[in-house]
This record gives C-alpha cells, structure tokens and sequence, in this order.
C-alpha cells in the first residue's frame, strides 16, 4: 500500500476507507472457496449488512450514512481488495440509492419506504436492466417483460438476465413494457413465489456474483408499484447525472489491480534469487514491470478521483460529463486488467496456480470490459460525436474576434448538433 494515500482527502474519507478495509480483511480469507464454488457468498453480505454497508449511499436524513459519490468509490475499490465478486454484486445495490438520492424521480414515499426497508430490515435490490433478446434496456430496446393493468395493480410476467446476486434480493427495480399504453415503465418488484431465480450462472469470472436469470410468473404488484416511465433521450432515474454513480464499477476493478500488485510485491520480496544474490523484487525486467503498474495505478487513480470531485464540486456540470464517464470507466478498467497482466508476468507459471490469487484476478478483472458501459461502445460513440463534429455547418459556430477559434454558441447547440438531449438543469 502506497505511504501517502492522496485520494483520502479529510478525516470523512479516512473513516470510509477504514471501514472497507475492515470488511475486505474479513471477507478476503474465503473470497477463492466462494469463486471456487459459485455460490453466492451470504456470510460475505450478513456481514456487510450487519456493518452498515447497505446503507452507505441512503441520505442520513433516512437513517442512512450519507455517502458522496467519491466516498462511494473510496469504499468500493477497497473492498473489492477482499473480494471483487462481493465488491461487485453490493456495488449495484449501493450505485441505485446513489442516482436515487441524487435526483429522485419517483413518488417521495416510495423512497423513503425502501430506504427504511434496508436501514431497519437490511433489504438488498438491484436494477434489472438486461434481457438475453433484448440486451441492456437503458440503450432503448423494447422490454419483453410485460406489465398488465388489472383491477388489483399490474401482472408482471417475463424473465430478466445477468442479476448480480439474484438469491439475496428483497426487492427488485424492473424495466417492464405495458402494451396498451406502447410505453416502458420502472416497477418495484418484492420477492415472491412467483419470483423464481433461474442458476444459469457459471461464468469465468466474477463467479461468486451469482449473476442469475430471474423469471417473473405474472407477479401481482400494486399500482403503486408503478415509479417512473421510461423516455428514450431523456434522463432517467438511473442514468441521471451522467451515469457518475456507475463509476464505482471501474472502482471495483481498480480495487482488483491493487490487490494483485500488494500480492505481486510481497511475492517478489519473498522469492530468493541465486543469480541476483537477493530477492527476485530487484531484477531489471521486474522493476521495469512494478513501474509500469505504478505508472498505470496511478493515472487510473488521478483519472477516476478527479472527475468524481469535478463532478461533487461543480453542480452546473453534473449533466454534461456522461463523455467523461463513459471515458474513465473504459480507461480504468482497461488499465486493470494490464496491471494483472504485468503482475502475472513477474510471478510467471506460479500466476496459473489456484494456490495464489493472480489467476483469480485475471478472471475477475475481465469483466470490467463488458460491464456497461462496453468499451467497445464507448469508443464507437467518441468516434461518431468526433465525426459529427467535424460535419457539423459551420452555422453551430462563431469565431471569437480577438482569437479567430472557432467555438461552440452555446451547449444547447452542441447538443442538437450532435442529436443528443438537452443538458438538464440540475
């Protein structure tokens, strides 16, 4: 661990990134059994429960403990050090209370009501975005799961992809499409008996997630269930505020990368050399490899904590850095998993072993690249806004007298230039 933490800014961050180490000691002696096995890791989270972790991200007016957005990352990459899986699956409960809190579009009782559910009951939820047919629902595909107005309140019936931690959830925010309105809406969605987790789950990495089907057999909700509709181009109730609250997934990874390079160099330290009369730590291809991955930590860092502070410090922008987010996430995460890269090649074929936790976190840090946003997405869309640009009429422009730079007239017309929503006030 580096002797001069500089992403801990006062004694608030110091005492989150305690607590997260704290749990991440505990969690971290059974994370390989749990990623062994893949099953769902419920010690793990009768822990964070009891500690408070669930409701890090709930207002404290709510009896909740209040967390920034920065706070929020400090705690994820810490403790995705003890398990990224773990990291990863609270990550998601933690990240909606985060975009609930910040800009609430659903009926304030609604709120309040979940919010006392997890600070009095330790519900756990998650955001069930993604259909195997339809992909992630949030780009604008049509929901195949149905929501059918009765007398009673709305049937829901369909079948929901990829849910992190499927077998803990209480309660469930679903995207449901009711076809005689030809509209999306958000529904809150308890467990039930007619909510059945399908263990379809078996992946290559992020295992303990148990990232399961969930199918819903026309499940009875109120109207009231009913939260938010669905607007394709306009902020949703989590996409608000440029997406900023889905940075703490490029946190967990980083929290990863740092795991891999303290085992890397204790590892190093321990290996004796004939040749080097010495540990192999001080061989040149192996110092040249820790600098790399210091060089990379290090920018991933800068990277990651400075938009989040942007973004805490200058409200006026909140709504105009979805480019940045988008941008930090596929950079940090990138740079994760060349860190893991690099710390496997210092320990050579002991990396491969399951007695050591690099090739674990090989496995893991993976999939950094196809949480969303996608890096391949994300590339596709700088490129397209890139090139719209570039086309744009030269009318989207004025030149500056005294300079003779062409700049913008306003961020409403960047916005209509480049067919993107109106930044929102916040």
């Amino acid at each position: 661990m580096p002797f001069n933490d500089v992403t801990l800014r006062h004694a608030g961050d110091e005492a989150v990134a305690a607590l997260a180490q704290e749990l991440a000691a505990e969690i971290a002696g059974t994370a390989a059994a749990f990623d062994a096995s893949g099953e769902f890791p419920f010690q793990h989270f009768d822990l964070l429960r009891r500690r408070g972790a669930f409701s890090l991200m709930i207002p404290r007016s709510l009896g909740g403990q209040g967390l920034t957005l920065y706070q929020l990352l400090l705690f994820q990459e810490r403790l995705a050090q003890g398990s990224g899986a773990t990291a990863l699956a609270l990550g998601w409960h933690l990240m909606a209370f985060g975009y609930l809190s910040f800009e609430l579009q659903w009926p304030r009782p609604v709120f309040e009501k979940l919010c006392r559910d997890v600070v009095e009951q330790g519900h756990l939820i998650n955001i069930l975005i993604t259909e195997r047919d339809a992909g992630n629902l949030l780009r604008g595909a049509q929901p195949t799961t149905t929501a059918r107005r009765t007398a009673e309140g709305y049937l829901i019936r369909g079948r929901k992809a990829f849910c992190s931690a499927a077998p803990a959830l209480d309660q469930m925010v679903i995207y449901a499409f009711i076809e005689e309105e030809d509209r999306t809406a958000e529904f809150l969605v308890p467990r039930s008996a007619r909510v059945r987790v399908i263990e379809n789950w078996n992946s290559l990495g992020m295992r303990a997630t148990a990232s399961h089907d969930i199918e819903f057999d026309d499940v009875l909700v109120p109207l009231e269930a009913r939260l938010n509709d669905f607007i394709p181009g306009k902020s949703g109730s989590f996409t608000t505020g440029s997406r900023a609250f889905g940075l703490q997934i490029a946190a967990v990874y980083l929290g990863i990368a740092t795991a891999a390079r303290d085992f890397i160099l204790a590892f190093a330290n321990g290996r004796h050399s004939a040749s080097l009369g010495g540990s192999i730590l001080d061989a040149p291809q192996v110092q040249l490899k820790l600098g790399e991955i210091e060089l990379l930590l290090g920018a991933s860092k800068a990277l990651l904590y400075g938009l989040a502070e942007r973004w805490e410090r200058y409200a006026d922008i909140r709504h105009r850095l979805a480019d940045e987010v988008a941008i930090t996430k596929t950079t940090v995460t990138q740079n994760a998993a060349r860190i893991v890269e690099l710390a496997m090649g210092i320990a050579g074929g002991h990396a491969l072993s399951k007695e050591y936790p690099l090739e674990r976190y090989l496995r893991d840090v993976q999939c950094g690249l196809y949480n969303p946003p996608q890096n391949d997405m994300v590339v596709a869309n700088l490129a397209r806004q890139a090139t719209q640009r570039q086309r744009a009429p030269a009318a989207a422009s004025t030149v500056a007298p005294d300079t003779g730079i062409a700049i913008p007239e306003s961020p409403a017309i960047r916005a209509e230039t480049l067919g993107i929503a109106e930044p929102v006030t916040p």
